[in-house]
């Protein structure tokens, strides 16, 4: 296997290629001064299984850059190409909540399956969707963080009592405090926008007697997060830290949460930021296997070759016939 990262990504793939026996190379993306995307590949591909690795965060910016990688490795001679993409966006949008709204959660796992044999992700923002197979058309492998969450709480903040800012938290609040045998407890919200949202008020007094926890998958625009911290201290509470899978982070969102009391902000390293404190690449090298060992069918770039030559000989037997 060929590792490649996209740039920002280099510190986990540094940690990553080891765990699972790839050769790591760089990739080259060069910007035009218009905004257009120049992406080279490094040396022999021929036969390889290659694995882009490149966070979603900003999945408008990397969607053509990945694109064309994908391609460019198959020109190459790759026998597969894989996505390990730790962050997912456009999970989110996964119904048409108003008329002539896109539903972007299938529309961009469709994009992403005409590029990939195989995926792996990091804690997917799922809700309505039940498993990545529903809208993903190649195999998608789901890596869950709450051990790696667990563990963390276990060793730093053996007191800890966690809490969720709302119910989508549910999943992965109820997970984690099962593991490190902790409290918790799930907070409501009401969102009036995409920064005005209001938080209730814990119900249990169980948040009294430990050091309070705010966990939450991704952190975007912080209004909730810091809503949940505002809510925490009015109740009395010692200053809590906020534990974040994806450190999606929209512009001033760490100190809009900082600003609100938190005592830390603790992410894993699925997206690159300064609060990164949780390595992923044992549990993505894990996921990566999984993902392998299952994939018996043929490369997507040997399918379109078939399909490829199906319709070359339709055409000519068509021509052939007059028709």
């Amino acid at each position: 296997m060929i590792l490649v990262p996209f740039p920002e990504m280099q510190p986990l793939a540094e940690d990553l290629a080891p765990a699972i026996g790839a050769e790591l190379r760089a990739l080259d993306w060069h910007r035009f001064p218009d905004g257009e995307s120049l992406i080279s590949l490094p040396g022999n591909l021929d036969g390889a299984d290659v694995a882009l690795l490149a966070t979603l965060r900003d999945p408008d910016r990397l969607a053509l850059p990945l694109r064309f990688a994908a391609a460019t490795s198959r020109e190459m001679g790759a026998r597969r190409v894989g996505l390990i993409a730790p962050y997912l966006g456009y999970m989110r949008q996964d119904r048409r909540f108003d008329a002539g709204q896109a539903v972007s959660a299938p529309l961009f796992a469709q994009f992403l399956g005409e590029s990939f044999d195989w995926l792996v992700t990091v804690d997917p923002h799922l809700h309505r969707i039940a498993r990545l197979r529903d809208v993903f058309p190649m195999p998608a492998v789901r890596a869950v963080s709450a051990p790696l969450l667990a563990e963390w709480i276990e060793t730093n903040l053996p007191d800890a009592v966690l809490l969720g800012p709302d119910s989508e938290s549910q999943q992965w609040v109820a997970e984690v405090a099962r593991l490190a045998g902790r409290p918790h407890e799930v907070l409501r919200k009401v969102r009036s926008g995409d920064r005005r949202v209001d938080v209730s008020v814990p119900e249990s007094a169980a948040h009294q007697s430990g050091t309070p926890v705010i966990l939450d998958d991704i952190a975007s625009s912080g209004s909730t997060m810091a809503r949940a911290v505002e809510r925490l201290l009015a109740a009395g509470t010692t200053a809590p830290v906020c534990l974040v899978i994806h450190a999606v982070f929209a512009e001033g969102a760490q100190d809009v949460i900082m600003s609100a009391g938190a005592a830390r902000i603790v992410t894993t390293d699925t997206i690159p930021h300064p609060s990164n404190a949780i390595g992923t690449a044992a549990m993505l090298a894990s996921a990566v296997r999984s993902v392998l060992s299952g994939l018996d069918l043929p490369s997507r770039a040997s399918s379109l070759k078939s399909e490829s030559r199906g319709l070359n000989e339709a055409a000519n037997a068509a021509f052939g016939a007059g028709l």
